[in-house]
């Protein structure tokens, strides 16, 4: 199953990514803690060059918190400033203030010593598309700034967002890269929703993600759908579609269907708290 999408849109926003780096301090990566390598951009890497660099852990609530503290800890030796969050409430939001101010301390000493002062530390939120930038955004400052949705690519252009006199934040639109070299990358991302479901094989999708929850989270099918871990891969969307009752004119199962509702629950955590990779596994 090869997964590409790279609309025209992407190009045009990592150019105006590439423009807007000189005019900032800090890059702020939002990736999704399910996924904390396939989430990650390697693109923005190359733009940020040698700026300071906080990475959020966002939807950790949704994630397996053992790995959680293990993606972390493997970002922090790589010389990040992680933090694990969940960006539809506040927890977290003002130690995050506290790390902005810590990874941008050289800078802050700098302007104290020029003489220059209440000079506001300019912060690129960054990260691919559908990962929480925007909610994040809005419940950091704490009000309704920017448009929000569960689907990748809502936030079109950027948007440069006073949050206080010390912190100003500019929004920029999701993006991918050109090609995934990793077929495996680009399922993840189709499974947490980064990725148009409209380009999707969405049964095949669902039958890959059955079999990686038999392998390493065999409770979640049986606990959610009742159907028994011995059930063969192919014939779980069937179960499923008993269950819940999807079905086409004339009671004949609808496979397309049951697959979606397997992938949103799976997207909404009703499956239960899961990482799909390890740093081991993706390095």
């Amino acid at each position: 199953m090869n997964i590409q999408w790279y609309p025209g849109h992407m190009t045009k926003a990592r150019r105006m990514m590439q423009e807007d780096m000189k005019l900032i301090d800090l890059v702020i990566e939002l990736v999704d803690a399910r996924i904390p390598y396939s989430s990650r951009n390697p693109d923005i890497d190359a733009l940020a060059g040698g700026k300071s660099r906080v990475l959020l852990l966002n939807k950790a609530d949704l994630a397996d918190e053992k790995k959680n503290q293990l993606w972390a800890q493997y970002y922090r030796e790589k010389g990040f400033f992680v933090l694990e969050m969940n960006s539809k409430t506040r927890n977290g939001m003002k130690r995050l203030g506290e790390l902005v101010r810590e990874a941008c301390r050289e800078k802050i000493e700098r302007d104290r010593r020029r003489g220059i002062k209440n000079r506001p530390i300019r912060a690129m939120v960054a990260g691919i598309p559908n990962v929480g930038k925007s909610t994040f955004i809005n419940t950091f400052v704490g009000r309704s700034l920017t448009k929000t949705g569960n689907r990748p690519g809502v936030t079109k252009g950027k948007q440069w967002i006073r949050v206080s006199k010390e912190l100003e934040l500019l929004d920029t639109p999701g993006i991918l890269w050109p090609k995934f070299e990793d077929e495996a990358v680009g399922q993840r991302l189709a499974y947490i929703g980064s990725i148009n479901d409209q380009i999707l094989p969405t049964q095949e999708l669902a039958y890959q993600l059955i079999l990686f929850l038999q392998k390493e989270y065999p409770q979640a099918l049986k606990e959610r759908y009742q159907i028994a871990e011995d059930v063969d891969a192919v014939n779980v969307l069937e179960e499923i579609c008993k269950r819940r009752g999807c079905y086409k004119k004339g009671m004949e199962p609808d496979h397309d269907k049951a697959a979606g509702l397997l992938l949103d629950e799976f997207r909404g955590g009703q499956l239960g708290k899961m990482t799909l990779e390890i740093p081991a596994e993706s390095f």
